[in-house]
């Protein structure tokens, strides 16, 4: 026991060692190395409804953030805050001593996932070496497609879901994806659908609907532009 006590304190002095120059690194290079926010994800997009979808091995370089422990942890799970230390090495020993330890909890939106609890669990599978833990994962349906999330891009997101929640386009052109990269372009893009939808009545001399004129402009000029 006081083996692994000695091995879990030489663990976390490691692990906060590699935290200090992750953080050292990211400010020279200007590369964000943070966990994200759950609330700053969800204060930016609608998550849409969400459902239990069970226990379930989750691979661990998809967790990239936190409900609430965001700051304790970096962008790879390396703990940041000496306060952290003693739960950190009481789950390191666990590990030592092969006790199995309950599944963590998780949110998952799009194709990553935010820890509801188990931080500790996943900074110290992740430090050594596991590819995949088990966890209770409950699953969230965005209208914005979610792959790797960049936290510098949460503003472009916000306006792709509004530019969505506008157009309906996610119900009306299932798998569809638009991607601008300049604050504005959604805002200019709903633009022009408006205008695609005034010219389309006067071309045809009759009523046009919102839904109608959507699928028009995706379909006619949008994927046109892009192909």
């Amino acid at each position: 026991m006081e083996d692994f006590l000695t091995r879990a304190k030489y663990d976390f002095e490691r692990a906060r060692f590699k935290a200090f120059w992750n953080g050292v690194l990211g400010h020279l290079l200007k590369r964000p190395n943070d966990l994200l926010s759950f609330e700053a994800l969800k204060s930016k997009i609608d998550l849409g409804p969400s459902r239990d979808a069970g226990v379930q091995p989750v691979e661990i370089a998809k967790i990239v953030g936190s409900v609430d422990r965001y700051r304790d942890f970096d962008g790879r799970f390396l703990p940041t805050q000496r306060f952290t230390e003693g739960r950190w090495e009481a789950i390191d020993q666990a590990h030592l001593a092969q006790r199995e330890l309950p599944p963590v909890k998780l949110y998952q939106v799009g194709d990553v996932y935010f820890v509801v609890d188990g931080n500790h669990r996943v900074s110290v599978a992740r430090e050594r070496g596991g590819e995949f833990i088990d966890a209770e994962v409950m699953r969230f349906h965005p209208k914005v497609p979610v792959g790797k999330i960049d936290p510098r891009k949460l503003e472009l997101m916000a306006q792709y879901d509004h530019f969505l929640s506008q157009t309906g386009l996610h119900r009306l052109r299932p798998g569809g994806v638009i991607e601008v990269t300049l604050p504005g372009g959604y805002e200019r893009l709903l633009e022009q659908v408006r205008g695609h939808h005034y010219f389309l009545g006067l071309d045809c001399r009759c009523p046009v609907t919102w839904e109608q004129a959507v699928v028009s402009w995706y379909d006619n000029h949008y994927r046109q532009v892009v192909a």
